[in-house]
């Protein structure tokens, strides 16, 4: 009946105002995988969409359908679409939607002269103008000199153009938006890298498993391992009864052991590295390099065992966890091997590399190498924090041993993530030595005061996690029990490692059993010890010196005085005035 009593021309803009009004669509968002946790930190916020007809109507009852990104994780595999790939990250290119991922801007076109310096001496300084400038003699030196500076074009190599992600990455070292991160698809390898690796036929195949040396365990990636492992067996199988059969090469390649002491002997490390490998399913491993893309050791013989073992038309793949490290080292043999690299964005943000990237020029003839994103392993605490907290966490510089000497009835905190308990000892007392990033404060007390500590402490002094209700937000607090025993004083004899964030080494001559708290569905394991080192010095107990902890002292301790002052002004308020009397015996007429 309303309809009816309107006119057309007031109905067409009573449509008009609808259509632009936005709705926001509060449904959950379905992802392209379920969750593997169910408390992991996430940012998912809601969908605002906006309805796109124009002057028509429109059956609001029926539901929306909100769609994942369109991210293709192929890169630029294929030599066809090489051109529309960002040369940073390997995600597709676009212009038109600048909240989509591989938004990018075209750059103006600059003059050639828009470099060429400005004399900025002041005229008041000459004491006189020459007479040969009066003549104009020195035009032509100025304008000669002026010719030699521009630069001339095509001697140098102009910037490859790379999508605003990229250069947010790469100038401020975080991504625009936060939240569209989490909205990218996860990286299917087995369909996008594993059934390639896995083909019978093709190229030579190389496969790099790259691991972080501060986080071995946690940045390895078994289930590549597993699958290579099990492709060489069976094309090795094949090959031998006459059938086609291109067997992959598996190539352990170490990084960042710049971060370990270099006390440590590259003999033990080789050897604990193999073991580790061994027993994380590398069972036929070709070759391992310990390698520091930084500082470029050990780029240059990892070249020429890559080269060798790819021949002239093999494929290389860079395979490994995020943040391991996989675009720096391929920058690294870019510029070791005096290639025409476009440089990969390096960044400390877990997940920088989008797609397959094809990198031609760095490999003799026409071998080719692919860098592709790194796989997400949710067993590693550093996954569920935030982008500050990560800050924190990550491990920048060369690691420092800090040892305890405790009894039982103690423990020792690393931050709020990871917590130890000495239960029982065979021995009167155990040293602990904790390698961890600097940043993370340590405090190690009695045991009987641990829910104090989780109560008062937890994102505040004990950082991460950062703030109030983040402990809650990044799972349920689990004990893991572990019984170790050593054989010597002088060294660590165990380690025992949270992925993603360090570990404890036991020094001990005798047997001890072991508290290991920490967030359900982070991967704890106990090892061989890595640094048998310890320092010198001890730790006291409390809290360690940190900025943190003498911020967070600061903030409580102003809290307390302020709080005191509230009571103390409201019981002054409160407290009522004596009434004035007068003693009536005491006075006289």
């Amino acid at each position: 009946m309303i309809i009816r009593s309107i006119s057309s021309s007031k109905l067409k803009k009573l449509i008009f105002r609808l259509s632009l009004s936005a709705y926001t669509h509060k449904n959950p968002i379905p992802n392209s995988s379920p969750p593997i946790l169910e408390n992991v930190y996430t940012q998912n916020p809601a969908k605002t969409l906006v309805p796109s007809f124009l002057f028509s109507f429109r059956n609001f009852s029926t539901p929306i359908k909100i769609q994942s990104l369109p991210v293709s994780r192929d890169g630029n595999f294929e030599e066809s679409i090489s051109d529309v790939v960002c040369p940073g990250c390997g995600v597709k290119m676009q212009d038109s939607d600048q909240k989509q991922p591989g938004y990018f801007i075209k750059p103006c076109v600059k003059p050639l002269n828009y470099k060429t310096p400005i004399n900025k001496n002041p005229v008041v300084d000459e004491p006189e103008i020459s007479f040969s400038l009066k003549r104009g003699l020195l035009n032509e030196d100025v304008e000669h000199e002026n010719q030699e500076n521009v630069e001339k074009p095509g001697l140098k190599g102009e910037k490859p153009v790379v999508c605003a992600r990229c250069h947010s990455l790469r100038h401020y070292g975080k991504v625009k938006d936060p939240s569209v991160e989490n909205l990218l698809p996860d990286f299917d390898f087995d369909h996008t890298v594993g059934r390639r690796l896995m083909s019978s036929s093709g190229a030579r195949t190389v496969v790099l498993m790259v691991v972080d040396a501060s986080d071995f365990d946690g940045s390895f990636p078994r289930k590549v391992a597993q699958l290579v492992s099990r492709t060489i067996e069976e094309n090795s199988r094949a090959w031998k009864e006459g059938k086609s059969g291109n067997v992959p090469r598996m190539v352990l390649v170490v990084t960042k052991i710049d971060l370990l002491p270099s006390s440590l002997s590259p003999t033990r490390l080789e050897h604990w590295v193999r073991t580790r490998a061994r027993e994380g399913g590398a069972i036929k491993l070709t070759s391992v390099h310990m390698v520091s893309a930084v500082r470029d050791w050990g780029v240059k013989n990892l070249i020429d065992d890559v080269v060798g073992l790819a021949g002239p038309r093999g494929h290389i793949w860079a395979v490994g966890a995020q943040n391991a490290g996989k675009s720096t080292l391929i920058n690294a043999i870019g510029k070791c091997s005096g290639g025409n690299l476009s440089h990969l964005t390096e960044a400390p943000v877990p997940g920088t590399t989008l797609g397959i990237l094809r990198v031609e020029g760095v490999l003799p003839r026409n071998a080719k190498l692919f860098d592709t994103p790194g796989l997400l392993h949710p067993h590693q605490i550093s996954t569920r924090l935030t982008r500050d907290e990560q800050k924190l966490v990550h491990i920048s510089k060369e690691l420092k041993p800090r040892t305890y000497r405790i009894k039982v009835g103690h423990s020792v905190h690393i931050g709020g993530l990871m917590r130890l308990d000495v239960e029982e000892l065979s021995v009167d007392s155990v040293y602990v030595t904790v390698w961890a990033s600097p940043l993370i404060p340590l405090h190690m007390g009695r045991t009987e005061n641990v829910s104090t500590m989780l109560e008062e402490h937890f994102g505040h002094q004990l950082q991460p996690p950062i703030g109030e209700g983040r402990p809650e937000e990044l799972g349920k607090w689990l004990k893991r029990e572990f019984h170790v025993n050593g054989n010597m004083w002088d060294s660590s004899s165990v380690d025992i490692a949270a992925s993603g964030l360090g570990w404890f080494a036991i020094g001990l001559k005798g047997e001890a059993k072991l508290g290991v708290w920490t967030y359900d569905g982070v991967d704890v394991i106990v090892r061989n010890a890595l640094l048998p080192n310890r320092s010198y010095d001890f730790e006291v107990a409390g809290f360690t010196v940190s900025k943190i902890v003498s911020t967070a002292d600061r903030s409580s301790n102003k809290q307390r005085r302020d709080e005191k002052k509230r009571k103390l002004s409201d019981s002054t308020a409160e407290k009522p005035a004596k009434p004035s009397t007068v003693d009536v015996t005491s006075t006289t007429c």
